[in-house]
């Protein structure tokens, strides 16, 4: 016969299991457990099992625990856990990686009916079609507003109406009229809150970054750097170039306006003094192609006239003979 342990009992052990898992463990994802039945999260456990334990627990004994074993370890990085405990959160410990668990863990979901005083995670649209019902039960309908027919016996509905908005409670009349059409809107399991990795404390969002993600923003920021340093005519690493350049063009334009000139500036003075410069280096060889075909038929000629000469002169001495 097992024996029953005590309150105090429970809660010592329960410290010395989280006291062990904090010792073992650097990385914790922080999941909500509203609405989560306990098969459903046994049938988490299961899929988690080998690398990742999860821990469910009150709020305020697991705040305990951390604070006493921060004094003890002098670990002063656990306690940025204790903000993250309100509501009916747990710990998910793991050594794996923390996008594969953050996806094991959201793949457990369980549908769910719409019960009246739920507050709804998300829009709840009726389509439009047959309903199955008999004629009798139109009076649900009238009291939602929906506008509906008699098709062949049964009830069916015109146009889709959004029933339940997000962030809503569920009243009566919705969960009934869901419940007769056998709809079950609501999916629940475990979501990830937040997401702990030796001492630091990030988004889930975080998880999912890509490498073109992090270039994107890394060169928005850039950006918005050098922008703000220009602005304000403060020199930093990433406006240096650009006010470089601008100093190039300031002492261009004085170069160009006056005498003075520098070897930089030699060249574009060189330009302006003989626009011609300008012409592409695909110019000058079309140019000379073009050149050098009637250069070409010149040449033909001028070998072609002496013998035309030549004959000509033959026959002019032919008179003479």
């Amino acid at each position: 016969m097992a024996v029953k342990l005590s309150k105090m009992q429970k809660k010592v052990n329960y410290d010395a299991k989280l006291s062990k898992l904090l010792d073992h463990y650097t990385q914790i994802l922080v999941v909500g457990a509203d609405n989560v039945g306990s098969n459903q999260l046994q049938c988490i456990r299961q899929g988690l099992r080998g690398d990742s334990i999860v821990l469910m627990g009150k709020n305020t004994m697991m705040k305990r625990t951390i604070r006493l074993h921060a004094q003890k370890t002098n670990n002063s990085e656990i306690l940025n856990l204790i903000p993250l405990l309100v509501g009916n959160v747990g710990l998910v410990f793991t050594k794996g990686d923390l996008k594969e668990v953050s996806d094991v863990v959201a793949k457990y979901k369980v549908a769910a009916p719409a019960r009246v005083g739920l507050v709804a995670p998300i829009d709840v649209i009726v389509p439009p079609g047959n309903t199955g019902l008999d004629p009798s039960q139109t009076s649900f309908f009238q009291v939602l507003n929906i506008p509906t027919k008699i098709n062949k016996g049964t009830v069916e509905i015109l146009t889709p109406v959004e029933l339940i908005q997000k962030g809503e409670k569920v009243g009566s009349s919705e969960a009934a009229l869901l419940t007769k059409l056998g709809r079950k809107p609501f999916s629940y399991g475990l979501i990830v809150h937040s997401v702990y990795e030796n001492g630091s404390v990030f988004s889930p969002e975080v998880l999912y970054l890509t490498e073109d993600d992090l270039i994107e923003k890394f060169s928005t920021g850039l950006s918005q750097v050098a922008a703000f340093s220009l602005g304000i005519n403060y020199p930093s690493l990433a406006a240096a170039p650009h006010m470089i350049i601008n100093g190039y063009k300031n002492l261009l334009s004085v170069a160009v306006a006056t005498e003075y000139s520098f070897k930089l500036a030699e060249k574009v003075k060189e330009y302006l003094k003989d626009p011609s410069k300008f012409v592409t280096a695909t110019a000058p060889i079309s140019v000379a192609k073009d050149s050098s075909a009637p250069a070409a038929a010149e040449k033909e000629q001028k070998k072609e006239e002496p013998q035309e000469s030549s004959e000509e002169e033959g026959g002019l001495m032919g008179l003479f003979d």
